[in-house]
Protein backbone atom coordinates (compact mmCIF):
# COMPACT_ATOMS: atom_id res chain seq x y z
CA UNK A 1 0.00 0.00 0.00
CA UNK A 2 1.65 3.79 -0.81
CA UNK A 3 1.60 6.52 2.04
CA UNK A 4 1.06 10.10 2.15
CA UNK A 5 4.11 11.58 3.83
CA UNK A 6 4.41 15.31 4.68
CA UNK A 7 8.37 16.48 4.97
CA UNK A 8 7.51 19.47 7.18
CA UNK A 9 4.79 17.83 9.13
CA UNK A 10 6.24 14.37 9.76
CA UNK A 11 3.60 11.77 9.56
CA UNK A 12 2.02 9.61 6.93
CA UNK A 13 -1.21 7.89 6.47
CA UNK A 14 -2.09 5.23 3.79
CA UNK A 15 -4.02 6.81 0.80
CA UNK A 16 -7.30 4.98 -0.41
CA UNK A 17 -10.38 6.46 -1.55
CA UNK A 18 -11.79 5.77 1.87
CA UNK A 19 -9.66 7.29 4.47
CA UNK A 20 -11.77 5.16 7.14
CA UNK A 21 -15.88 4.88 8.80
CA UNK A 22 -17.21 4.59 11.81
CA UNK A 23 -20.94 2.84 12.66
CA UNK A 24 -22.45 4.08 15.47
CA UNK A 25 -24.39 1.90 17.89
CA UNK A 26 -27.87 3.79 17.33
CA UNK A 27 -29.32 5.53 14.13
CA UNK A 28 -28.47 9.28 13.69
CA UNK A 29 -26.64 11.63 11.32
CA UNK A 30 -24.82 10.64 8.44
CA UNK A 31 -21.22 12.65 8.51
CA UNK A 32 -19.38 12.79 5.50
CA UNK A 33 -15.99 14.16 5.48
CA UNK A 34 -13.89 15.01 2.20
CA UNK A 35 -9.46 15.69 2.70
CA UNK A 36 -7.20 16.36 -0.07
CA UNK A 37 -9.39 17.82 -2.47
CA UNK A 38 -6.17 19.50 -3.07
CA UNK A 39 -2.57 17.61 -2.96
CA UNK A 40 -1.01 19.83 -1.22
CA UNK A 41 -2.91 19.77 1.63
CA UNK A 42 -3.10 16.71 3.71
CA UNK A 43 -3.64 18.02 7.30
CA UNK A 44 -7.28 16.70 7.42
CA UNK A 45 -6.42 13.30 6.49
CA UNK A 46 -4.13 12.91 9.15
CA UNK A 47 -7.41 14.82 11.37
CA UNK A 48 -9.78 12.29 10.65
CA UNK A 49 -7.46 9.34 11.15
CA UNK A 50 -7.25 10.44 14.52
CA UNK A 51 -10.41 10.86 15.46
CA UNK A 52 -11.63 7.67 13.88
CA UNK A 53 -9.34 6.02 15.69
CA UNK A 54 -10.25 7.42 19.15
CA UNK A 55 -14.00 6.52 18.25
CA UNK A 56 -13.10 2.97 18.01
CA UNK A 57 -11.55 2.74 21.53
CA UNK A 58 -14.63 5.21 23.08
CA UNK A 59 -17.49 3.78 25.30
CA UNK A 60 -19.59 6.65 24.41
CA UNK A 61 -22.54 6.72 22.66
CA UNK A 62 -22.47 8.06 19.34
CA UNK A 63 -25.55 7.87 17.03
CA UNK A 64 -25.42 7.90 13.25
CA UNK A 65 -22.26 7.34 10.69
CA UNK A 66 -19.43 8.56 9.67
CA UNK A 67 -17.27 8.23 6.38
CA UNK A 68 -13.94 10.25 5.91
CA UNK A 69 -13.27 10.43 1.45
CA UNK A 70 -10.26 11.18 0.49
CA UNK A 71 -9.88 13.72 -2.55
CA UNK A 72 -7.25 14.04 -5.24
CA UNK A 73 -4.96 10.67 -4.81
CA UNK A 74 -2.57 11.11 -7.42
CA UNK A 75 -2.01 14.97 -6.49
CA UNK A 76 -1.62 13.46 -2.96
CA UNK A 77 1.00 11.40 -4.07
CA UNK A 78 2.90 14.06 -5.58
CA UNK A 79 2.31 16.37 -2.83
CA UNK A 80 1.34 19.14 -5.10
CA UNK A 81 -2.05 21.15 -5.38
CA UNK A 82 -3.21 19.18 -8.55
CA UNK A 83 -1.78 17.00 -11.70
CA UNK A 84 -3.87 18.78 -14.57
CA UNK A 85 -7.13 20.66 -13.53
CA UNK A 86 -8.35 21.78 -9.74
CA UNK A 87 -10.29 18.81 -8.26
CA UNK A 88 -12.75 21.40 -6.66
CA UNK A 89 -13.48 23.60 -9.78
CA UNK A 90 -14.93 20.32 -11.75
CA UNK A 91 -18.01 19.49 -9.98
CA UNK A 92 -20.29 21.74 -12.91
CA UNK A 93 -24.01 20.67 -14.27
CA UNK A 94 -22.53 19.23 -17.50
CA UNK A 95 -19.62 17.74 -15.85
CA UNK A 96 -21.76 15.66 -13.12
CA UNK A 97 -23.79 14.44 -16.68
CA UNK A 98 -20.35 13.65 -18.11
CA UNK A 99 -20.36 11.34 -15.26
CA UNK A 100 -23.11 9.46 -15.39
CA UNK A 101 -22.49 8.74 -18.95
CA UNK A 102 -20.86 5.75 -19.86
CA UNK A 103 -19.85 6.35 -23.39
CA UNK A 104 -17.88 9.83 -22.10
CA UNK A 105 -14.95 10.93 -23.78
CA UNK A 106 -11.80 9.62 -21.92
CA UNK A 107 -10.73 11.18 -18.57
CA UNK A 108 -8.17 13.82 -17.15
CA UNK A 109 -6.58 12.21 -13.85
CA UNK A 110 -8.64 14.99 -11.87
CA UNK A 111 -11.69 13.49 -13.57
CA UNK A 112 -11.09 10.03 -12.59
CA UNK A 113 -10.37 10.89 -8.95
CA UNK A 114 -14.08 13.39 -9.52
CA UNK A 115 -16.13 9.79 -10.61
CA UNK A 116 -14.67 7.89 -8.06
CA UNK A 117 -15.52 10.08 -5.59
CA UNK A 118 -18.92 10.97 -7.16
CA UNK A 119 -20.25 7.57 -6.79
CA UNK A 120 -18.66 6.83 -3.41
CA UNK A 121 -21.00 10.14 -2.41
CA UNK A 122 -23.71 8.38 -4.51
CA UNK A 123 -23.55 5.01 -2.82
CA UNK A 124 -23.56 6.62 1.03
CA UNK A 125 -26.72 8.67 -0.15
CA UNK A 126 -28.40 5.83 -1.63
CA UNK A 127 -27.58 3.62 1.25
CA UNK A 128 -27.78 5.89 4.94
CA UNK A 129 -31.05 7.83 5.72
CA UNK A 130 -29.63 10.91 6.59
CA UNK A 131 -29.80 13.59 7.55
CA UNK A 132 -26.68 14.50 5.92
CA UNK A 133 -23.79 16.72 6.59
CA UNK A 134 -20.92 17.86 4.42
CA UNK A 135 -17.91 18.96 5.60
CA UNK A 136 -14.61 19.65 2.72
CA UNK A 137 -11.05 19.84 5.51
CA UNK A 138 -8.81 22.68 3.49
CA UNK A 139 -5.95 24.45 4.53
CA UNK A 140 -4.13 27.55 2.58
CA UNK A 141 -0.99 28.72 1.61
CA UNK A 142 -0.81 32.11 3.71
CA UNK A 143 -0.49 31.77 7.48
CA UNK A 144 -4.00 32.02 8.86
CA UNK A 145 -6.12 31.93 11.99
CA UNK A 146 -9.30 28.68 11.14
CA UNK A 147 -12.13 29.70 9.02
CA UNK A 148 -14.99 27.79 7.63
CA UNK A 149 -16.37 28.99 4.31
CA UNK A 150 -20.05 28.57 3.36
CA UNK A 151 -22.83 29.16 0.66
CA UNK A 152 -25.35 31.63 1.88
CA UNK A 153 -28.26 29.74 2.83
CA UNK A 154 -30.26 30.17 6.04
CA UNK A 155 -29.40 26.36 6.82
CA UNK A 156 -25.68 26.70 6.79
CA UNK A 157 -26.03 29.90 8.59
CA UNK A 158 -27.47 28.67 11.59
CA UNK A 159 -25.59 25.17 11.41
CA UNK A 160 -22.17 26.60 10.75
CA UNK A 161 -23.22 29.71 13.78
CA UNK A 162 -22.27 27.02 16.26
CA UNK A 163 -18.21 27.03 15.51
CA UNK A 164 -16.66 29.67 17.39
CA UNK A 165 -14.73 30.63 13.81
CA UNK A 166 -15.14 33.75 11.53
CA UNK A 167 -17.96 32.61 8.87
CA UNK A 168 -16.98 33.75 4.88
CA UNK A 169 -20.01 33.99 2.98
CA UNK A 170 -20.47 34.10 -1.14
CA UNK A 171 -17.30 32.32 -1.90
CA UNK A 172 -19.37 30.46 -4.58
CA UNK A 173 -20.23 33.41 -6.81
CA UNK A 174 -16.35 33.79 -7.29
CA UNK A 175 -15.65 29.92 -7.65
CA UNK A 176 -17.14 28.03 -10.32
CA UNK A 177 -17.83 24.11 -9.80
CA UNK A 178 -16.58 23.63 -6.16
CA UNK A 179 -17.45 20.24 -4.68
CA UNK A 180 -19.79 22.45 -2.14
CA UNK A 181 -21.81 23.94 -4.47
CA UNK A 182 -22.68 20.92 -5.84
CA UNK A 183 -23.82 19.33 -2.93
CA UNK A 184 -25.52 22.69 -1.63
CA UNK A 185 -27.52 22.49 -4.53
CA UNK A 186 -28.53 19.14 -3.76
CA UNK A 187 -30.43 20.58 -0.23
CA UNK A 188 -28.10 19.37 2.04
CA UNK A 189 -25.79 21.29 4.92
CA UNK A 190 -22.19 20.98 3.36
CA UNK A 191 -19.27 23.80 3.88
CA UNK A 192 -15.83 24.22 3.86
CA UNK A 193 -13.47 24.08 6.85
CA UNK A 194 -9.90 26.25 6.17
CA UNK A 195 -7.40 24.90 9.23
CA UNK A 196 -4.67 26.97 9.12
CA UNK A 197 -1.37 27.07 6.82
CA UNK A 198 -0.60 23.89 4.93
CA UNK A 199 2.86 22.41 6.43
CA UNK A 200 2.22 24.28 10.03
CA UNK A 201 1.59 20.93 12.90
CA UNK A 202 -1.29 22.90 14.39
CA UNK A 203 -3.42 22.71 11.49
CA UNK A 204 -4.00 19.08 12.58
CA UNK A 205 -4.90 19.72 16.07
CA UNK A 206 -7.09 22.94 14.60
CA UNK A 207 -8.91 19.98 12.15
CA UNK A 208 -9.05 17.77 15.07
CA UNK A 209 -10.99 20.33 17.32
CA UNK A 210 -13.67 21.21 14.51
CA UNK A 211 -13.89 17.17 14.11
CA UNK A 212 -14.97 16.81 17.26
CA UNK A 213 -17.26 19.71 17.84
CA UNK A 214 -18.80 18.58 14.12
CA UNK A 215 -19.77 15.20 16.23
CA UNK A 216 -21.84 17.30 19.08
CA UNK A 217 -23.29 20.01 16.66
CA UNK A 218 -24.26 17.08 14.26
CA UNK A 219 -26.11 15.44 17.29
CA UNK A 220 -23.82 12.31 17.26
CA UNK A 221 -22.42 12.63 20.46
CA UNK A 222 -23.20 14.24 23.51
CA UNK A 223 -20.74 17.31 24.57
CA UNK A 224 -19.44 15.02 27.59
CA UNK A 225 -18.32 12.25 25.49
CA UNK A 226 -15.80 14.61 23.59
CA UNK A 227 -14.64 16.89 26.29
CA UNK A 228 -15.96 19.22 24.70
CA UNK A 229 -14.76 22.28 26.65
CA UNK A 230 -10.98 21.38 25.62
CA UNK A 231 -11.88 21.41 21.94
CA UNK A 232 -14.22 24.24 22.02
CA UNK A 233 -11.31 26.10 24.02
CA UNK A 234 -8.78 25.14 21.06
CA UNK A 235 -10.62 26.84 18.57
CA UNK A 236 -11.74 30.06 20.71
CA UNK A 237 -8.26 30.52 21.92
CA UNK A 238 -6.86 30.36 18.01
CA UNK A 239 -9.66 32.50 16.05
CA UNK A 240 -10.26 35.07 19.82
CA UNK A 241 -13.64 33.51 19.35
CA UNK A 242 -14.07 35.41 16.33
CA UNK A 243 -17.96 34.51 14.95
CA UNK A 244 -18.16 37.19 12.88
CA UNK A 245 -19.74 36.91 9.33
CA UNK A 246 -17.83 38.32 6.27
CA UNK A 247 -18.05 38.80 2.80
CA UNK A 248 -16.22 38.50 -0.01
CA UNK A 249 -16.24 41.93 -2.28
CA UNK A 250 -13.15 41.23 -4.46
CA UNK A 251 -11.26 38.23 -6.60
CA UNK A 252 -8.06 38.79 -8.42
CA UNK A 253 -8.25 36.06 -10.94
CA UNK A 254 -4.66 34.77 -12.53
CA UNK A 255 -5.10 35.04 -16.08
CA UNK A 256 -3.78 32.11 -18.11
CA UNK A 257 0.28 32.38 -18.45
CA UNK A 258 0.37 35.21 -16.12
CA UNK A 259 3.25 35.76 -14.58
CA UNK A 260 1.99 36.52 -10.85
CA UNK A 261 3.63 36.92 -7.03
CA UNK A 262 2.08 37.55 -3.73
CA UNK A 263 4.40 40.92 -2.03
CA UNK A 264 5.64 38.71 0.79
CA UNK A 265 4.37 38.96 4.54
CA UNK A 266 0.27 39.21 3.66
CA UNK A 267 -1.71 36.81 6.82
CA UNK A 268 -5.01 35.73 6.07
CA UNK A 269 -7.62 38.62 7.83
CA UNK A 270 -4.67 41.16 7.23
CA UNK A 271 -6.15 44.72 7.41
CA UNK A 272 -5.30 46.39 4.11
CA UNK A 273 -5.91 50.14 2.80
CA UNK A 274 -6.84 51.46 -0.73
CA UNK A 275 -4.11 51.53 -2.55
CA UNK A 276 -1.70 49.16 -0.78
CA UNK A 277 0.43 47.24 -2.87
CA UNK A 278 -0.71 43.06 -2.82
CA UNK A 279 1.14 41.74 -5.81
CA UNK A 280 2.91 41.68 -9.10
CA UNK A 281 1.49 40.63 -12.76
CA UNK A 282 3.94 40.29 -15.43
CA UNK A 283 6.43 42.54 -13.69
CA UNK A 284 3.35 45.46 -13.16
CA UNK A 285 2.37 46.33 -9.36
CA UNK A 286 -0.93 45.58 -8.05
CA UNK A 287 -2.63 47.81 -5.70
CA UNK A 288 -5.88 47.16 -3.92
CA UNK A 289 -9.08 48.84 -5.20
CA UNK A 290 -10.78 49.32 -1.89
CA UNK A 291 -9.44 48.93 1.95
CA UNK A 292 -10.71 45.81 3.19
CA UNK A 293 -9.39 42.37 4.65
CA UNK A 294 -6.93 40.43 2.56
CA UNK A 295 -7.95 37.17 2.37
CA UNK A 296 -6.42 33.74 1.07
CA UNK A 297 -3.08 35.73 -0.81
CA UNK A 298 -1.73 32.60 -2.89
CA UNK A 299 1.64 31.52 -1.80
CA UNK A 300 1.65 28.86 -4.21
CA UNK A 301 2.96 27.56 -7.42
CA UNK A 302 -0.89 26.37 -8.89
CA UNK A 303 -4.36 28.14 -8.75
CA UNK A 304 -6.07 30.86 -10.34
CA UNK A 305 -7.32 32.97 -7.44
CA UNK A 306 -4.76 35.61 -6.59
CA UNK A 307 -6.09 37.12 -3.60
CA UNK A 308 -9.72 38.44 -2.30
CA UNK A 309 -10.78 40.68 -0.26
CA UNK A 310 -13.61 40.74 2.46
CA UNK A 311 -15.52 42.75 4.74
CA UNK A 312 -17.48 42.35 8.22
CA UNK A 313 -21.19 41.53 7.29
CA UNK A 314 -23.56 43.63 9.94
CA UNK A 315 -26.22 41.80 12.06
CA UNK A 316 -28.48 43.55 11.04
CA UNK A 317 -28.07 42.92 7.51
CA UNK A 318 -28.15 39.19 8.00
CA UNK A 319 -31.40 39.48 10.31
CA UNK A 320 -33.57 41.01 7.73
CA UNK A 321 -32.28 38.69 5.39
CA UNK A 322 -33.05 36.12 7.28
CA UNK A 323 -36.98 37.24 7.51
CA UNK A 324 -36.96 38.37 3.76
CA UNK A 325 -36.45 34.56 3.20
CA UNK A 326 -38.52 33.46 5.20
CA UNK A 327 -41.21 35.74 3.95
CA UNK A 328 -40.69 34.79 0.56
CA UNK A 329 -40.65 38.31 -0.71
CA UNK A 330 -38.82 37.32 -3.27
CA UNK A 331 -41.70 35.36 -4.97
CA UNK A 332 -42.63 38.63 -6.04
CA UNK A 333 -39.81 39.92 -7.91
CA UNK A 334 -40.88 38.61 -11.38
CA UNK A 335 -43.78 41.20 -10.92
CA UNK A 336 -41.32 44.05 -11.46
CA UNK A 337 -40.03 45.09 -15.02
CA UNK A 338 -37.29 44.07 -15.83
CA UNK A 339 -37.04 41.06 -13.95
CA UNK A 340 -38.21 36.93 -14.98
CA UNK A 341 -38.13 33.81 -13.78
CA UNK A 342 -35.64 31.38 -15.46
CA UNK A 343 -37.22 28.28 -15.73
CA UNK A 344 -40.50 26.93 -14.15
CA UNK A 345 -38.62 25.62 -11.18
CA UNK A 346 -38.70 28.97 -9.93
CA UNK A 347 -35.44 29.13 -8.47
CA UNK A 348 -33.24 31.06 -10.77
CA UNK A 349 -34.17 34.88 -11.99
CA UNK A 350 -33.08 36.50 -15.04
CA UNK A 351 -32.47 40.58 -15.07
CA UNK A 352 -32.27 42.59 -16.98
CA UNK A 353 -29.56 45.20 -15.69
CA UNK A 354 -30.82 48.14 -18.08
CA UNK A 355 -34.56 48.21 -16.77
CA UNK A 356 -33.94 46.72 -13.18
CA UNK A 357 -31.05 49.19 -12.50
CA UNK A 358 -31.73 48.61 -8.58
CA UNK A 359 -31.01 44.95 -8.50
CA UNK A 360 -27.68 45.56 -6.60
CA UNK A 361 -25.16 42.80 -5.47
CA UNK A 362 -26.13 43.41 -2.09
CA UNK A 363 -29.59 43.59 -2.72
CA UNK A 364 -29.63 39.75 -4.41
CA UNK A 365 -27.53 38.89 -1.23
CA UNK A 366 -30.09 40.39 0.87
CA UNK A 367 -32.75 38.01 -0.85
CA UNK A 368 -30.55 35.04 -1.05
CA UNK A 369 -29.69 34.88 -4.29
CA UNK A 370 -25.88 34.51 -6.00
CA UNK A 371 -25.68 36.01 -9.21
CA UNK A 372 -23.39 34.97 -12.37
CA UNK A 373 -22.76 37.40 -15.37
CA UNK A 374 -24.80 36.09 -18.65
CA UNK A 375 -23.61 38.84 -20.28
CA UNK A 376 -23.06 42.63 -19.95
CA UNK A 377 -26.57 43.74 -19.58
CA UNK A 378 -28.38 40.19 -17.84
CA UNK A 379 -27.66 38.48 -14.76
CA UNK A 380 -28.84 35.23 -14.11
CA UNK A 381 -29.24 34.38 -10.05
CA UNK A 382 -30.25 31.41 -8.25
CA UNK A 383 -31.89 31.38 -5.29
CA UNK A 384 -29.63 29.94 -2.58
CA UNK A 385 -33.07 28.72 -0.57
CA UNK A 386 -35.33 26.78 -3.31
CA UNK A 387 -32.91 23.40 -2.82
CA UNK A 388 -32.95 23.60 1.17
CA UNK A 389 -33.85 20.56 2.58
CA UNK A 390 -34.50 21.92 6.16
CA UNK A 391 -36.97 19.50 7.22
CA UNK A 392 -34.40 17.05 7.79
CA UNK A 393 -32.51 18.45 10.05
CA UNK A 394 -35.38 19.44 12.49
CA UNK A 395 -35.03 18.70 16.38
CA UNK A 396 -30.69 18.03 15.59
CA UNK A 397 -29.02 21.33 16.39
Amino acid sequence: MSRLHSETIDTSTPRDRIIGKFRGATKGPTLIFVAGMHGNEPTGIYALRRVLADLETSKNEFRGNIYAINGNLAALDKGIRYIKHDLNRLWTSDAIETLENPEAAAYSYEMLEQSDIYFSLKKILAKEEGPFYFFDLHTTSSKTIPFITLNDSLLNRKYTSQYPVPLILGIEEFLNGALLSYINELGYIAFGFEGGQHDDPKSIDNHIAFIKLSLVYSGCMEKSGIDFQKYYQHLCHTTCDSKQFYEISKRYEIKPFEDFSMVDGFTNFQRIKKGDRLATSNGNPLFAEEKGLIFMPLYQGKGNDGYFIIHKTPKLFLHISKMIRQLGVDNMLPLLPGIRWASGEKDELIVNLKIARFFTRKFLHLMGYRNKRLDSNHLKVKNREAASRAEDYEGYF
